[in-house]
């Protein structure tokens, strides 16, 4: 009678994680369809990144001073990590990612960024030593054809630039596979919550910093949609999936949850037609398929 109970109980629970996640990743994978938006507007990548931080800044600034005051003090150490993984796995990605926006489509932005989790299976096995099995070597060749084929279509349209694009893009799935890698090492002790809202703060820090370096203050006078755009690109682009994804782990697990992200480059390709008339081919079709089908062997790993 319990287990009667309990039951729709726990499938009710599971489901609600499940849309949870959802959301989440299709509310990341907006933030590419946003900054196409935003550079309509002749706005460079150091000022769409700023005002990205800006806006989301002081929604983690006070997650992180109520984690301060509720939980234990760092150690030296921790900090200086902290530190290293926020310059790297936000400042680095998202700054190399919104660089590589100005010269390729947002479907295959998304469909770069999704090979992260192979990335990390590569540096897993290159520096600590991990075996990667048959399956995991079927996944990845499987999802690098998806890609290959999306590109070289991209690359006989769009010339020279699709290269570059696809370039700095690429660096920014890498160094967040770095982020992930290190960061996997240190949520143990420090938390999930207090890792994100203070890595962010460091990424934020540095986004904004960049921008007085390298411009000068009069380009912070932008439209009045630039503005909104970029509140929209900060609050549900990236605020709300960060912590969305970290809801939907507790819930449901790590893996469902990543396997629940395999929508993100489909949702992409098909806002990218809606808002910005990319156009949908087949080449692109098949080569997501490849790619999330990839990613659904890399899922299926037994742990």
């Amino acid at each position: 009678m319990n287990s009667s109970i309990t039951s729709p109980s726990r499938r009710r629970h599971y489901l609600g994680g499940l849309m949870i996640a959802l959301t989440g990743a299709i509310l990341f994978s907006t933030k590419a369809i946003v900054a196409k938006l935003i550079y309509r507007y002749h706005v460079d990548a150091v000022t769409l990144i700023t005002f990205r931080m800006a806006f989301s800044f002081p929604l983690f600034a006070g997650i992180a001073l109520w984690q301060m005051k509720t939980s234990a003090p760092l150690s030296a150490a921790d900090r200086w990590r902290l530190v290293g993984l926020g310059l790297v796995g936000y400042y680095l990605s998202s700054f190399l990612d919104f660089l590589g926006l100005q010269y390729i489509t947002a479907g295959l932005e998304r469909l770069i960024l999704f090979l992260t989790p192979s990335f990390v299976l590569l540096m897993s096995a290159t520096f600590l030593k991990r075996r990667v099995t048959l399956l995991e070597w079927a996944a990845l060749i499987v999802s690098y054809a998806g890609i290959i084929l999306v590109f070289l279509h991209d690359l006989k349209f769009g010339g020279d630039n699709v290269l570059l694009g696809s370039t700095m893009v690429l660096g920014a799935a890498v160094s967040y596979a770095v982020y992930l890698l290190q960061s996997g090492q240190l949520v143990t002790t420090v938390g999930s919550m207090r890792l994100v809202s203070y890595a962010m703060c460091v990424s934020s820090v540095a986004c904004i910093g960049q921008f007085f370096v390298l411009r000068p203050v009069s380009m912070l006078v932008q439209p009045t949609e630039v503005y909104w755009l970029s509140l929209i690109n900060a609050i549900f682009c990236t605020v709300l999936p960060v912590f969305m994804t970290m809801i939907a782990v507790k819930r449901i697990g790590a893996a469902t949850a990543s396997q629940a992200g395999m929508i993100g480059p489909v949702s992409t390709l098909f806002l990218g037609a809606f808002f910005l008339a990319e156009p949908i081919t087949t080449w692109q079709l098949g080569g997501t398929a490849l790619v999330m089908g990839g990613m659904y062997l890399l899922s299926k790993k037994k742990i």
